[in-house]
């Protein structure tokens, strides 16, 4: 059976073109250079992974990001990194025997699969809101899920139910979480994110397939790795927060001198994603670099959670949101005291310089 090192030599690619990959595995995930060695030895010769990619109510936004893998890999090859045996968009086969493959692939590969899934579930009024090939999502989800290794959830649709879950909900949009039992959630991997990061994608699937488990998770069962901090935590911007230097508008002059966009309404600091460690587009940019503030995609009921611009309550305030961490709710008002005694004393600084 062909392995990853197979893959990249059939692309014409270097011994150190797929060490170069694996070091950004490894990198991403934070590993200890022994880890890194097993790492590298069990991209070597291990089989590729067999994916089950299915697409409920979605956008498809998951997909293209994951197709978009820059920094790690060129579509060309990420598409064949993995044994992709069934994805509605991205497979060549259609209608009757796009679901054969997906049922060969579920028999022939029994709790040795990954299943990725993308969108939410609409088990309202017997599914009729989202289908294919005649069955509805959730029942779709039931079949494929019973025999996954893992089920990783990708987007904020399938993890937390996403937009189509919002006010008033008319599709009944739930996640894949509520729609599973109990026996299926602990093999649940959330990567939230509207949509997620490509590279994050990719290194949890090469993580799950290198170690055999699944990785550490937080308590919303997303990956530590990737979402162990807040947003605010590695901001560039932070300095700015710190002194208490904030853009009052888009176009004033402190949006164009990069300070803080939190009363702008971002939430960085309620945030976790790796979206200012990683960033995106080949690690080119994120929305806080591109001048736009954190609307916290990546949490539960972000689309619920008031108006995007409007900033965060003060941590005193009822209407502080309550998935915030003490930690990060301490910093959030230090923060913004401390700016003010810095605002403060270097105006009483400068007073007193003028009055000497």
């Amino acid at each position: 059976m062909e392995t990853l090192y197979d893959s990249f030599r059939n692309h014409g690619l270097s011994r150190r073109d797929f060490l170069k990959f694996a070091t950004s595995i490894a990198i991403y995930l934070g590993l200890s250079p022994m880890a890194y060695a097993k790492m590298v030895k069990e991209l070597d010769s291990k089989p590729k992974p067999t994916v089950i990619w299915l697409e409920l109510q979605d956008c498809a936004g998951c997909s293209e990001s994951f197709i978009r893998s820059s920094n790690i890999l060129p579509t060309e090859v990420l598409l064949d990194l993995i044994n992709l045996q069934y994805h509605e968009t991205l497979m060549s086969a259609s209608g009757k025997a796009a679901e054969e493959a997906k049922e060969e692939a579920i028999k022939s590969n029994k709790c040795d699969y990954i299943l990725v899934v993308e969108g939410s579930v609409t088990p309202k009024d017997s599914g009729v809101y989202c289908t294919v090939g005649g069955k509805s999502s959730y029942d779709s989800l039931l079949e494929a899920a019973k025999y996954a290794g893992a089920i990783i959830c990708v987007g904020s649709c399938s993890s937390w139910g996403g937009l189509p879950h919002a006010n008033p909900n008319p599709t009944g949009a739930i996640s894949v979480e509520e729609a599973l039992p109990p026996s299926d959630r602990e093999k649940i991997i959330h990567i939230p994110g509207c949509p997620p990061i490509a590279d994050v994608m990719v290194s949890v699937i090469m993580q799950y397939l290198v170690e055999g488990k699944i990785p550490k998770l937080d308590s919303l069962r997303r990956p530590v790795a990737f979402y162990g901090q807040s947003i605010h935590d590695s901001c560039y911007r932070r300095a700015f927060y710190n002194a208490g230097e904030f853009a009052k508008s888009f176009d004033d002059e402190g949006a164009k001198n990069g300070h803080c966009l939190y009363e702008l309404g971002c939430k960085g600091p309620v945030t976790r994603n790796a979206c200012s460690t990683i960033r995106w587009n080949g690690g080119l940019s994120f929305p806080i670099q591109s001048g736009h503030p954190c609307f916290g995609c990546s949490e539960p009921n972000f689309w619920d959670n008031g108006h995007i611009y409007e900033p965060l309550a003060s941590p005193n305030s009822d209407n502080f949101p309550k998935t915030i961490s003490t930690a990060v709710a301490t910093g959030v008002g230090a923060g913004i005291v401390v700016g003010a005694i810095s605002k403060w004393s270097a105006k009483k600084a400068h007073q007193e310089n003028k009055n000497g």
